[in-house]
């Protein structure tokens, strides 16, 4: 009999699986569902009917009398015959009668029964019956291998996941993408309409975006190993092992099939009778079952071996989509291998349409097409607006952060002036940045950036700032060489040292418009690219973040620069090379390690430099020369560690701003009075115990900042600064608050504690 638990697996296959199974192992199930029907059908009949039906048998006399035994033996197992009859006189038609046994029916039930268990133990029918539910049944088959072959649970669920998975993509183009339709019918490129783009919602958009981080997290799992492959061909191998040998033992058995057979049983004193012939009532109907089966198996076996053709004919381990890629026009769907291959391979014998929906889900240019579209639905234009601000240059400013690409929709606010987009990576600019006539400034801070040819043309002719913030060198833009109508270039990345001496920018010299370049970096020297771009170059900004800034002789070629930032370089003097820049007009040399100043006389050539900053450095004292530079209006000394004012100072009577906060100054000499334009002085946190008279004398003055010093008296003459509007008395003064108030004039902004 067949257990009952071999129908179970039945109901366990999920119709999805129908996609990784081939025709031959369709056919196959197909065979061996017939053997088991034809099986079930054999036991049924053995079950239900009677088994054998069986008659005494006439034995002749033994013809050699020599064996009293073997006579005495025939005598008694001869059956009895009747007396002869008269002959009648005339002859008459006489009814044919069998040989009677005088047996009754429950001697015949009796007879059949034993000769059923003794006479029949060989038969070929026995042994169909018996071995039926156990061979060539493909699903239960496959289940067996899988146990033998010591595939543990965990490699059986990873295996029915990885079905699930790769099914599960066959709808997933259809409802995630473009509307679809045969891909055969797909044209050359890959092209999202907008007219379907409302078509896929949040949820469908979600989905598809969800269902290419499966099919990437699948494809490197399974592509790891093949164990799929060598239990199919395990499995394939022993089914035709198993084939070949059922065909083998049956071939030796089917001559010994008797439709009647002898039974010799010693009930001769129940019955009178010892010897008997037997006959199977469904004898001839098993016979016709048997050859039908052995059949099934030969068709079962023939199918296995293509199988094996097929799985040694060419490598599966391999899969290419190429004929994919030149029907769908997307170039860049990878070649898989491994398991991956296989199951591929195996679907293709299904039908071939499901792997090349299955190949979209592979594409990065899929991917990014899907994610577009989801963008496109999030990011509308009037939730763009809402983020629109003015940024320092006076635009107005759309910034975009850590998003997954650049909507579309961007480019349908036309008055935008400024776009900054930050940590996004994979950004594409379309063509379609045309429409945005009012930009000129463009800011992309660590985000990978590929262009349009036709968004290039029109960034050459209209973009005038470009910020990049890069990681590395290798990431800059190469499109941003060729922008000729650039005014302000600012690049800011970190490079160690050993990679800036090898990396270095590509040349600048079409860049015949560019009036600012800012270079926030480590590098150890001014880039060549930078003096290509010397001649007309008017601001220079480097900011080194400590690493020392050394061969500054290319200075000299920047005849026009009016300003310049050397920002925490390491320096620990003025540079030559800056007093050669006679059109300088600003100086900032901040974060330094400048201590001596001495060379600050050869900045009187400079007629022209106004702004000189040297804060945050490590200065002690301020040189006499300093007189020298009469044209100065800004001076910035604060956060050093300056302990004298030399009066010297303030024969610049062209100062306007004067900070010297955070120092050590413990005195403000009255010369100070000669500053008539200062507007601004700050001596802020320093240990000044009393202002000069003098101070009150700048009529100009609308800020003082005189905080975190150690003034105890405010002199009332305060009140003759008519033009104060700020006055920072923080940390001292504590005392005097309440009559300061009151000399003050009611226009002054006070801030105390």
């Amino acid at each position: 009999m067949i257990p009952v638990t071999e129908f179970r697996q039945f109901s366990e296959q999920q119709p999805a699986f129908r996609v990784l199974k081939p025709w031959w192992d369709v056919f196959t199930d197909y065979l061996s569902v017939a053997m088991l029907m034809i099986g079930v059908f054999g036991c049924t009949l053995q079950v239900m009917q009677d088994k054998i039906i069986c008659l005494p048998k006439r034995v002749q006399p033994a013809q050699n009398h020599s064996s009293l035994s073997n006579v005495s033996q025939a005598v008694a197992s001869t059956t009895p015959l009747p007396p002869p009859k008269p002959s009648p006189a005339n002859p008459i038609t006489v009814e044919m009668k069998g040989l009677k046994t005088d047996l009754d029916l429950q001697q015949y039930s009796f007879i059949n029964q034993m000769c059923y268990e003794r006479a029949l133990h060989c038969s070929k029918i026995e042994h169909f019956i018996s071995i039926l539910g156990k061979c060539f049944d493909s699903p239960w088959t496959t289940r067996a291998l899988s146990e033998v072959s010591g595939e543990d649970s965990e490699e059986k669920d990873n295996r029915k996941n990885n079905m699930n998975r790769s099914n599960t993509t066959q709808s997933g183009p259809e409802g995630s993408l473009v509307n679809s339709q045969s891909l055969k019918s797909i044209p050359e490129k890959f092209v999202v309409d907008k007219s379907t783009a409302g078509a896929l919602d949040k949820k469908e958009g979600e989905q598809a975006k969800a269902l290419f981080e499966k099919v990437k997290k699948f494809r490197l799992h399974v592509e790891e190993g093949d164990i799929l492959y060598a239990m199919y061909v395990r499995q394939t191998v022993l089914k035709v092992i198993k084939f070949l040998i059922i065909i083998a033992y049956n071939s030796a058995l089917v001559s010994k099939v008797q439709f009647t057979v002898d039974c010799n049983v010693d009930i001769q004193d129940m019955t009178g009778y010892k010897n008997f012939s037997c006959n199977h009532t469904m004898a001839h109907l098993f016979s016709k079952l048997s050859f039908c089966y052995l059949c099934f198996v030969s068709i079962y076996g023939l199918t296995c071996l293509y199988t094996l053709y097929w799985l040694f004919y060419r490598s599966l381990r391999e899969y290419s989509f190429e004929y994919v890629r030149q029907e769908t026009g997307i170039d860049d769907i990878p070649d898989v291998k491994n398991d991956f291959a296989f199951m591929l391979h195996m679907i293709d014998q299904y039908d071939p349409l499901y792997s090349k929906r299955f190949a979209v889900f592979l594409s990065e240019v899929s991917e990014n097409k899907l994610k577009q579209l989801n963008l496109n639905n999030e990011w509308t234009p009037d939730k763009l607006r809402q983020k629109l601000q003015t940024n320092a240059h006076n635009r107005l400013e759309l910034p975009l952060i850590m998003l997954s690409g650049l909507p579309d929709t961007v480019f349908e606010i036309t008055e935008l002036q400024s776009l900054k987009l930050e940590i996004i990576k994979n950004v594409m600019i379309p063509a379609t940045i045309a429409q945005l006539d009012n930009l000129q400034e463009l800011s992309l801070h660590q985000c990978s950036v590929k262009i349009h040819s036709a968004a290039l043309s029109f960034l050459k002719e209209n973009l005038k700032v470009l910020s990049v913030k890069f990681d590395d060198m290798r990431e800059l833009p190469p499109w941003m060489y060729g922008l000729r109508n650039l005014e302000e270039l600012y690049l800011v990345g970190s490079l160690s040292h050993d990679i800036s001496r090898n990396v270095t920018l590509e040349s600048l010299r079409d860049l015949k418009s560019l009036k600012i370049l800012s270079i926030k970096s480590n590098v150890s020297k001014i880039p060549q690219a930078v003096v290509d771009v010397s001649s007309h170059l008017q601001k220079m900004c480097i900011h080194n973040d400590g690493t020392k800034l050394v061969m500054l002789n290319n200075l000299k070629k920047m005849t026009n620069l009016t300003e310049l930032e050397l920002v925490h370089c390491d320096l620990e003097r003025i540079p030559h090379a800056v007093f050669s820049l006679l059109s300088l007009q600003e100086l900032d040399l901040k974060e330094n390690n400048l201590k001596s100043i001495e060379e600050i006389v050869s900045f009187q050539h400079l007629r022209k430099l106004t702004v000189l900053k040297l804060w945050h450095n490590s200065i002690t004292y301020i040189p006499e020369h300093i007189k020298k530079l009469t044209s100065l209006e800004r001076l910035s000394f604060s956060h050093n560690k300056i302990e004298v004012l030399p009066s010297h100072l303030f024969l610049c009577n062209k100062i306007r701003y004067l900070d010297l906060s955070y120092n050590d100054i413990r005195f403000i000499p009255p010369e100070i009075g000669v500053l008539q334009s200062l507007q601004y002085f700050s001596i802020t946190c320093n240990k000044v115990e009393s202002l000069p008279d003098e101070l009150y004398f700048c009529k100009k003055l609308k800020t003082l900042k005189i905080g975190k010093n150690s003034l105890s008296v405010l002199s009332p003459k305060i009140g003759n600064l008519l033009f104060l509007s700020y006055l920072d008395v923080k940390e001292t003064l504590q005392e005097n608050l309440d009559s300061l108030h009151q000399t003050c004039h009611d226009f002054i902004r006070f801030r105390p504690q």
